[in-house]
């Protein structure tokens, strides 16, 4: 926030320099005049001035603070700061000692003619008067010293939220990414299955035309979202096993496991329809018997464990590009960070996709 649009600072930095030229001039000279209870008229006279001076001080020291204020908005950018930055606000800063203490003693004229008849200056030496100039620049440096404290503040808040912006951003814009990945590499597996089976068997590819109209509505739909209910999530499944299974027949058996206390958890969209693809694709498309894909989901002290398992050995091809594995570790990273994990390997001739996320109660 600007300070020199912040009517709360203008407050209390007024309030900051009238205590501090009070308790550092005012009651000192107050304390030593040690006046009498009965106080004379000069005495009074000069308890009077002495608030005064207290008061005309601290007006002038605030009013001065602002052209110090002003350069420090204006011309002092803290993420670009350069030497010449600190030569011009050591310049800045004297220009306004200067001013200040060729103004005060004028300035603090007005109540001593009022109160005693005779010129300020009248009783002061040069001298006397430079004598001043430490504790009056003390003042100045106390007030910079909070003012750059505040702005050093206020720009680390800024530049910790500028990143936190950013990798939001980023976050959002990968995901976007990832998302646009799926469909694509989706679509073109369901067509080929379709104009496969267009002329030997007319009535499959109606089914199968229907299955993937409701699994490119689902994928339309939910793109623009990061996660959803995992029984939306197991209905695309299950539309995609359809599918497969007119193209592979009885070489696909599919058995899922699923808690049914765990349907309206948040995972991420297409995430196991992916696992199920790749099981379909590179494992019982493979065998010639076919095999068998098991879907396990479980909850186990608040840890939500997504098994996807298939018959066939683990193997990876050479002009293979793993962009589906790839898309889900970055995707549960980018949502979940640490809190979730994945793992793919061979266990007993069957390959077993494992994802676990930590649930939040």
């Amino acid at each position: 926030m600007k300070l020199l649009k912040s009517g709360k600072y203008h407050l209390l930095n007024f309030l900051g320099w009238q205590i501090y030229t009070f308790s550092t001039l005012t009651f000192s000279k107050i304390s030593y005049a040690k006046f009498s209870e009965g106080l004379t008229s000069r005495q009074l006279n000069a308890l009077y001035y002495t608030l005064w001076e207290g008061f005309l001080c601290a007006l002038l020291g605030f009013v001065l603070s602002y052209i110090i204020l002003l350069f420090l908005e204006t011309r002092f950018n803290l993420s670009n700061l350069r030497k010449k930055d600190w030569w011009n606000l050591f310049f800045v800063f004297s220009f306004a000692q200067v001013i200040y203490h060729f103004a005060l003693w004028p300035l603090l004229d007005i109540p001593v003619m009022y109160y005693f008849g005779v010129s300020n200056t009248e009783h002061l030496t040069l001298l006397m008067k430079i004598t001043n100039v430490p504790g009056f620049v003390a003042e100045f440096l106390v007030w910079l010293f909070i003012i750059l404290a505040i702005k050093i503040y206020e720009y680390i808040n800024e530049v910790k939220f500028n990143r936190l912006e950013l990798e939001s951003s980023l976050k959002e814009s990968q995901l976007n990414s990832l998302k646009g990945q799926i469909n694509p590499h989706f679509m073109f597996n369901s067509l080929n299955n379709i104009r496969g089976l267009i002329l030997e068997n007319p009535l499959k590819s109606r089914e199968m035309i229907t299955r993937l109209s409701e699994m490119l509505r689902y994928s339309l739909t939910k793109n623009d979202i990061n996660t959803i209910a995992l029984e939306e999530e197991i209905e695309m499944v299950e539309n995609f096993i359809e599918i497969s299974r007119i193209q592979l027949e009885d070489r696909l058996k599919y058995t899922p496991r699923i808690n049914t206390s765990l349907l309206k958890v948040e995972i991420p969209p297409m995430i196991i329809q992916m696992l199920v693809e790749n099981a379909v694709k590179h494992g019982i498309s493979k065998l010639k018997d076919g095999g068998e894909i098991t879907l396990d989901i479980q909850n186990n002290n608040e840890t939500l464990t997504i098994v996807v398992s298939n018959t066939g050995a683990l193997s990876i091809e050479k002009d293979s590009t793993q962009l589906g594995i790839k898309n889900i570790e970055k995707r549960l990273q980018l949502i979940y960070g640490e809190n979730a994990t994945f793992k793919l390997q061979e266990i007993e001739n069957q390959v077993v996709a494992e994802i676990t996320i930590l649930v939040k109660s």
